[in-house]
């Protein structure tokens, strides 16, 4: 027992990253936290005892789990999808902190922030390309390890980690992160202070139906993407363009509203409340003082599930 014992603290050490990891592969907390504990199901049931290094043989078994997740989900999609249907759409679950003073786990998650709209893009990808490139670009896992996870010559891993950066390159706004806690979005205070008084401007023009003025802190081909899951299918959509993006803004504007600050993936957003109920969490990627990406997430079930911080008072 007591050997056992002691191989659960040292997992538990690891427990942060090892979720971390699976977080960004997955995109989900809960198929994070199940991908975790399946870890550690096999760990306790495995013969460590020559492993040299224990964060990296987590990592791979992390890892080759995830991948497993990712192929099961990627097959249910391919067999449910409407071709019709322009919204197989599925956003990641957001990492919401308070703009200052998060809980340490928090406060690591989003030292390793990339920005929701790459976390967006990341799952487009196939599951061999997002596992080669969360692991090398985001966590700096060498490559040649993450071929050992893919069953894959090392050759051909980075045949695979060109061909996934290729597909994100383009489609994040600002600079791409490469390299463990790189973060391709604003990060200082004063960064942070601006793009949030941007974000403020915004709902300020929407709630008085100011079309002009909104129109004045987007970027002409900014990006919504809005989830409602299975029960708010009509907020659904992915609306492109500055005209496009104002008016769904002035549709959606409600005065019974209240607006709270927050981080949402290390950058400015909010959570909507109404009445006290949290109705959506909104993440807003500021470049040069003008909205590029707005992801929307305002499925209740998930809104529900979501660790968010205490709400500011506006």
């Amino acid at each position: 027992m007591a050997g056992l014992e002691l191989l659960a603290e040292r997992f538990g050490e690891q427990r942060p990253y090892l979720r971390s990891v699976a977080y960004r592969l997955l995109g989900s907390w809960d198929d994070a936290e199940d991908a975790v504990q399946e870890c550690w199901v096999r760990l306790s049931r495995s013969d460590v005892g020559e492993v040299l290094n224990l964060r990296a043989w987590l990592t791979t078994v992390t890892s080759r789990i995830c991948l497993d997740m990712l192929r099961a989900r990627a097959s249910r999609r391919e067999q449910s999808l409407d071709g019709d249907a322009p919204l197989d759409m599925h956003l990641p679950d957001p990492v919401v902190a308070p703009v200052t003073g998060a809980d340490p786990e928090r406060e690591a998650l989003l030292a390793d922030a990339v920005g929701l709209a790459l976390d967006v893009v990341l799952g487009t990808l196939s599951p061999p390309e997002r596992i080669v490139y969360v692991l090398h670009d985001l966590f700096a896992v060498p490559m040649a390890d993450i071929a050992v996870i893919l069953e894959r010559t090392p050759a051909a891993t980075k045949q695979l980690a060109s061909r996934a950066r290729q597909r994100v390159q383009g489609r994040v706004p600002g600079p791409v992160p490469v390299g463990a806690g790189a973060a391709g979005h604003p990060s200082s205070a004063a960064d942070r202070a601006a793009a949030h008084a941007v974000v403020e401007a915004f709902f300020r023009a929407a709630r008085s139906g100011d079309f002009e003025a909104l129109l004045g802190v987007l970027a002409p081909d900014v990006v919504l993407r809005a989830d409602g899951g299975a029960a708010r299918p009509a907020v659904t959509a992915v609306v492109r363009g500055a005209a496009a993006v104002a008016r769904r803004a002035l549709m959606f504007a409600r005065p019974d509203a209240a607006v709270h600050p927050v981080l949402v993936h290390g950058e400015a957003g909010v959570v909507v409340t109404v009445a006290g109920t949290p109705v959506s969490v909104m993440g807003f990627a500021v470049r040069v003082g003008t909205i590029v990406a707005i992801d929307v997430l305002a499925d209740p079930a998930r809104l529900e599930r979501l660790h968010l911080p205490d709400l500011p008072v506006t």
